[in-house]
């Protein structure tokens, strides 16, 4: 994520990108659209290569067909088939699996033969694979020195989240990847920091002077974090039995739009200065007694509804899920920030499946002016002044102030003004992962998060795990699908004399 704004993006050392779980559904949707659209964009190497590693045998040019039918059904953007058919020209397959050694000796002859005839000396290695795979494989390449950096080739590895499913394993996964990598080799993906509005709020923040001096305690009343899905669990019936929405959403994406919401300015512009800041404070976030996090957590489970034109069936009637299942499928928390700029400011996150409508936004919240003048307004006429940054469906930012309405009196109305990302740049459609990759390549760890981060974020949510779990069905609130979700969670920022945002609303 360069920081020059006149500069074209440089094009990235050669590289040999070996993808673990080629055939998964990850890299189908989103690993090779992004390849795509960077090869499409001149933004690969000039000497590039793809290494798909499959679990059984398979040859490259089946790799190449079914690689070219995942494009062909998830691309973003129309397909030039001379762009495409380049790219899957360096495609190569090759068997590997962690429960055949010798499987991964073979890798290795090929990435030497690679070294020696075509000189790509630089490995990126993308685990496309379930979390459990990760200590396995990397120990593997860690055994055999790939992971090794040398005096004239990096080595990189990238992982997906979930980064543990607690602080407790989430401590075991970093100490275990650190012992065969160092830090500033571990790219630790979270596509949400692809999204170019995620990654607009440092801009938002820090290169406009209008702002900065009233984000704090001062001006600031609440913030509310949403990310809202239509969608069910759909097939994922035991992914989400072990995961839950808590799990699955607040210590990654919801926790990255708070650090970079809340973060204190950087020092400069570079990797370290910017994730120190956001594991800073992420690491205030006030960890919470376990009858506090009762108090301050709402956790849903939706019911039979409908949810635009289709047909919702109870959570538990889902394929491989409990039918007495307490897994929550709609989490709603109020957290603290014991720093000094965010003392007594309530941050909201709520995030869930089968709501009325999809949207990731961050809306914050400014105080009320004095109202003396007015007091022949009614309150309800004069406007909240929010400042909301939209991440999805729509890219954007809107500003809510209060202004006059034409006419003799003095009558108050609340106005919004809307900055939309397709109104000002002609952006062709992505994934989001194309930033990111691009940036593993360069070695830009800018969007990534530090060990210390992952740790922090679990930190902050395990006493809600723990109560939770110990709470059994008791407090397990159920909705309607197609709804904005529990009544309680209304209840829990109505408490402090607040409302949500309509998930619906524009």
């Amino acid at each position: 994520m360069s920081s020059d704004t006149t500069a074209k993006p440089a094009i990235p050392d050669s590289c040999c990108f070996v993808i673990f779980g080629v055939t998964g559904d990850l890299s189908h949707r989103l690993v090779i659209p992004a390849l795509y659209n960077l090869a499409e964009s001149g933004l690969l190497p000039e000497r590039f290569c793809v290494v798909g590693i499959t679990r059984t045998e398979m040859q490259s040019k089946a790799l190449h067909d079914d690689l070219m039918e995942g494009l062909q059904k998830f691309a973003t953007r129309p397909i030039d088939k001379a762009v495409a058919q380049k790219l899957f020209d360096c495609v190569l397959s090759i068997h590997a699996d962690p429960a055949e050694p010798n499987s991964f000796e073979r890798l290795k002859a090929h990435l030497d033969k690679i070294r020696t005839t075509d000189g790509i000396k630089n490995h990126l290695f993308y685990l496309a694979v379930p979390p459990s795979a990760f200590r396995p494989i990397s120990e593997e390449l860690g055994r055999l020195g790939l992971l090794t950096d040398q005096p004239d080739g990096w080595r990189r590895l990238v992982i997906e989240k979930p980064f543990g499913t607690d602080l407790k394993s989430a401590r075991e996964l970093n100490l275990d990847l650190l012992k065969i990598v160092n830090e500033h080799q571990l790219y630790r993906i979270d596509h949400y920091l692809g999204k170019e509005t995620v990654q607009n709020i440092l801009v938002l923040r820090f290169a406009n002077g209008m702002f900065e001096p009233i984000w704090n305690r001062n001006h600031i009343d609440h913030v509310q974090i949403t990310v809202s899905e239509t969608i069910d669990v759909g097939t994922r019936g035991s992914f989400y039995e072990a995961t839950g929405a808590l799990r699955d959403m607040v210590p990654n994406h919801l926790f990255q739009l708070l650090a970079l919401v809340a973060m204190e300015p950087p020092s400069r512009f570079d990797a370290h200065s910017v994730r120190s800041e956001k594991g800073e404070v992420l690491a205030a976030i006030q960890t919470q007694t376990e009858e506090e996090a009762l108090t301050n957590s709402v956790r849903g489970q939706y019911v039979a509804g409908r949810v635009r034109d289709k047909d919702i069936s109870d959570y538990r009637k889902t394929a491989k899920v409990a039918p007495d299942s307490v897994v929550e499928t709609y989490a709603a928390l109020k957290l603290t920030i014991d720093n000094w700029r965010w003392a007594g400011v309530p941050f909201y996150l709520r995030t869930g499946k089968s709501l009325n409508a999809k949207r990731t936004e961050v809306a914050i919240r400014f105080k009320a002016a004095p109202f003396s003048m007015f007091r022949a307004t009614e309150v309800e006429r004069l406007s909240q002044n929010y400042l909301v940054i939209g991440i999805e469906p729509t890219e954007g930012i809107t500003l809510q102030f209060n202004t006059k309405v034409p006419g003799p009196s003095v009558t108050v109305d609340g106005v919004e003004m809307k900055f939309k990302y397709k109104d000002y740049f002609k952006v062709a459609p992505s994934t989001g992962y194309e930033t990111l990759i691009y940036d593993c390549m360069i070695g830009d760890n800018i969007l990534f998060q530090r060990a210390d981060s992952v740790e922090a974020g679990w930190q902050a949510v395990q006493p809600f795990l723990d109560a939770w779990k110990k709470s059994g069905t008791n407090g397990l609130a159920m909705y309607k699908a197609g709804t904005d979700g529990p009544q309680e969670a209304n209840e829990l920022i109505e408490r402090d004399g607040r409302r949500w945002r309509r998930i619906d609303g524009e």
